[in-house]
């Protein structure tokens, strides 16, 4: 019930933010880059990549249910416009 004070009071502060909960991780992801792994996940039935980064490697999520909290954006790659969903904070359920 914590975690979900944390959200609501996250998604209340900022409009953007979607909180999701029992999102089952298909495809977990971790490239170093510089001094950061950035992590892509995806979830089952959603056709848009999650991204986060953290400063150490993080533990496989694939096949795990998370509660995230994130907001849409655009990435220009090879000259396309790809919609991801930036995380600001995930947790295993």
């Amino acid at each position: 019930m914590e975690n979900n004070k944390e959200a609501k009071i996250l998604t209340d502060k900022h409009q953007d933010l979607t909180h999701s909960e029992n999102q089952k991780v298909v495809s977990h992801v971790q490239r170093d880059h510089d001094e950061w792994f950035l992590n892509t996940i995806m979830i089952e039935n959603v056709n848009v990549p999650f991204k986060y980064k953290r400063k150490k490697l993080y533990k496989s999520l694939t096949g795990q249910r998370v509660n995230i909290t994130y907001y849409p954006a655009i990435e220009m790659v090879a000259g396309f416009e790809i919609e991801v969903m930036n995380i600001v904070r995930v947790k295993v359920s």
